[in-house]
């Protein structure tokens, strides 16, 4: 396969950027917007946990049927009609009478957001390697750093009547506008091999569960910590920043996760990133002073969002450009199943005392002794890349 070798600061690289951007901002408000809803609508809590799992259900299946999309697309296309799906997605949001339209809207939202990751993670990884890092850097800080501007909409706009609505689509409808922008063609494909059976089962163990424990904890963190704040007392107001303040740890630490692969093996930086994790969840659960539960929540969006550009990016460090879409599917396959269950064995929590933070502290535990078996299995190769 040929493509276009691509510098960090590309115009190529520049447009899937910014139309991420808009998306992000949009995604982020409205991810955040569902749960408040469901609550004002005095649906049952339940709900909110199956909206965020039929979410992350639709994500894994467009995680599997993305390919042959962007093989027959191409990577601009496919992100447009992507854009479309999610737009068309949104309007039963608006009708606050039938949740079941809710569920089979969000399943819908998943398979288009599914196609949005995996084509701009690919076309992000494509051309020189040593440059992958950098991208994924700027691609996890537009992400996030979008997805916290969007927070701030809550105090901002609000949660009631149309306008939350009308300000998501405007900025939707201008991430497809900015797609088309001249002279910025994605690499050009001739073909793309998917990964065979033997390569599949020969991908690092350590990056497919850092993607998986990624979906645990974001699949949680976007659908349910709102509403666990609520629960604790938090006013509305106070709730947009709180999670912004999360989101913006995840873009924070972005730089500082591409200085650190370079230098240390990722699979320990994992293991690091989930340390990390579970200081910040610790103090999160025992105060609720905003002031200390925003740095709490910050230092534990630091962890939470950095596991996966880092297991990605060992995933696909050793693989050839026309492996990456397949292998990009396969890395987001594996967030989305975490993403799935994550709300679902995270529901019963909010119950407890220990709450949403609890079953957090929990997966953080659990993956740092994972990870740092994994390391110590790999100890003979530490003088080989990882």
């Amino acid at each position: 396969m040929e493509s276009t070798r691509l510098s960090a600061a590309s115009p190529s690289v520049a447009v899937p950027v910014v139309a991420l951007t808009f998306y992000a901002v949009s995604s982020g408000f409205l991810m955040s917007l569902i749960p408040l809803i469901v609550e004002q609508a005095h649906w049952s809590n339940t709900l909110a946990s199956w909206l965020a799992s039929v979410f992350y259900a639709g994500l894994l299946l467009g995680s599997l049927v993305i390919e042959p999309l962007v093989n027959k697309l191409g990577h601009r296309k496919a992100f447009i009609l992507s854009l479309l799906v999610f737009i068309a997605a949104i309007v039963p949001l608006m009708q606050q009478q039938w949740p079941m339209a809710w569920l089979v809207a969000r399943f819908i939202a998943g398979i288009s957001v599914a196609s949005i990751f995996v084509i701009v993670e690919s076309w992000l990884l494509f051309g020189n390697p040593e440059q992958r890092a950098k991208r994924l850097g700027i691609y996890m800080a537009s992400l996030y750093g979008g997805s916290a501007v969007g927070q701030l909409a809550i105090s901002e706009i609000g949660i009631h009547g149309m306008m939350p609505f009308v300000f998501i689509l405007t900025l939707l409808v201008s991430g497809v506008f900015s797609l088309f922008v001249p002279m910025t063609e994605p690499p050009k494909q001739d073909h793309c091999q998917p990964i065979s059976l033997k390569r599949l089962f020969g991908l690092n163990h350590a990056a497919l569960m850092g993607c998986v424990v990624s979906g645990l904890l974001l699949g949680s963190i976007y659908g349910l910590l709102p509403l666990a704040l609520k629960m604790r007392g938090i006013t509305l107001d106070n709730i947009g920043t709180l999670m912004a303040a999360a989101i913006m740890g995840g873009m924070a630490v972005q730089p500082l996760i591409s200085k650190l692969s370079s230098i240390m093996g990722r699979t320990l930086l994992m293991a690091l990133c989930c340390l990390v994790g579970m200081a910040g969840v610790g103090v999160s659960s025992m105060y609720n002073d905003v002031l200390i539960l925003g740095s709490s929540l910050f230092v534990m969006g630091m962890a939470a969002f950095a596991l996966y550009p880092v297991a990605i990016n060992l995933g696909c460090q050793n693989l050839p450009e026309h492996e990456i879409v397949s292998a990009t599917q396969i890395m987001l396959f594996s967030y989305s199943i975490g993403s799935v269950s994550g709300p679902l064995i995270a529901n019963p929590f909010l119950g407890t005392s220990s709450g949403l933070m609890g079953y957090l502290f929990a997966i953080f535990a659990a993956t740092t002794v994972y990870m740092l078996l994994a390391a110590l299995k790999r100890k003979p190769e530490l003088s080989m890349p990882e």
